[in-house]
């Protein structure tokens, strides 16, 4: 089957600074594709490249079999872009934000019916400038599904919105994904890739440094596992052996360093019921 993007030694400069270093990646029809990073990684230049709205300095960049530059004609019918920052007009009303960008669009969605995907169609007579940072996010998205997409570009979609806010977005793209549609997004969230992505490629100063699906990430990227001893417990009495980790004590606070972090959680909670552990949490990776 044909990719829906294919990616190869795609290098982009700024200057002397190489922000994506020869990476090369495909994506395929009905994938959902992360790329996780933390800011710097070069997560949001290689999105770019793959919207046409950047040349890659050095690569190929394939999308829907065509050149999103110069075949951007046979590409951008069928795609939906949103930006880490829309930069609509703050004048216009939400409603005439998405009826103007639906006028760039070979066969647009009606404007109701994307306001009420989004959860915009109560402040549809709101001015844009007037809209919160997480309803201006979610307007950012409607303008990115009016064209009813085949492929959609994210770039960090639920950054700035609320707990409730997020787990509606989240639940748009998997009914659209369901549908068959396409995506690749950015995202400072483990969470939010765990949910949506079929697989996820982790950047670092340009280079894709582990790419697979949520499954083998959480197997392969250390997490860490912190807590505090009480008052008179013998230090890490009767803890789980625990293949694969590393353990420090110091001052009676533990941490322990595991590529397995369900299970490992798992047995010291079942371990923290017995002792007199204090102040147990988790730092999961790039969160």
């Amino acid at each position: 089957m044909e990719k829906a993007i294919e990616v190869t030694g795609l290098k982009r400069r700024y200057g002397d600074f190489t922000a994506v270093d020869g990476i090369s990646l495909h994506v395929a029809p009905g994938e959902v594709y992360g790329l996780l990073g933390t800011n710097g990684a070069g997560k949001t230049s290689t999105l770019e490249v793959m919207e046409g709205l950047a040349e890659p300095s050095e690569g190929t960049v394939r999308v829907l079999g065509h050149d999103p530059v110069s075949g951007r004609a046979s590409v951008r019918p069928y795609t939906g872009i949103m930006l880490q920052s829309g930069g609509l007009p703050q004048a216009l009303t939400v409603e005439e934000t998405v009826t103007m960008w639906a006028g760039t669009c070979s066969a647009p969605l009606p404007t109701d019916e994307v306001l009420r995907r989004v959860q915009l169609e109560h402040r549809s007579d709101v001015k844009v400038g007037s809209l919160s940072g997480g309803e201006q996010r979610r307007l950012d998205l409607a303008c990115a599904l009016v064209g009813n997409p085949t492929l959609v570009f994210l770039d960090e979609p639920t950054t700035g919105l609320d707990p409730e806010s997020r787990r509606h977005v989240w639940g748009l793209l998997k009914e659209l994904n369901n549908a068959g549609v396409t995506m690749v997004l950015t995202t400072h969230y483990l969470e939010e890739a765990e949910f949506l992505c079929h697989r996820i490629a982790i950047m670092h100063r340009g280079n894709i440094e582990v790419e697979g699906t949520p499954a083998q990430l959480t197997e392969t990227v250390p997490s860490e596992i912190s807590f505090g001893l009480g008052g008179g417990v013998p230090a890490l009495s009767g803890l789980p052996d625990l293949p694969g980790t590393a353990t420090h004590l110091a001052d009676g606070h533990v941490s322990i360093t595991t590529s397995h972090l369900q299970r490992d959680t798992l047995s010291i909670l079942q371990w923290a019921d017995q002792h007199s552990v204090v102040s147990l949490w988790v730092d999961e990776p790039l969160q």
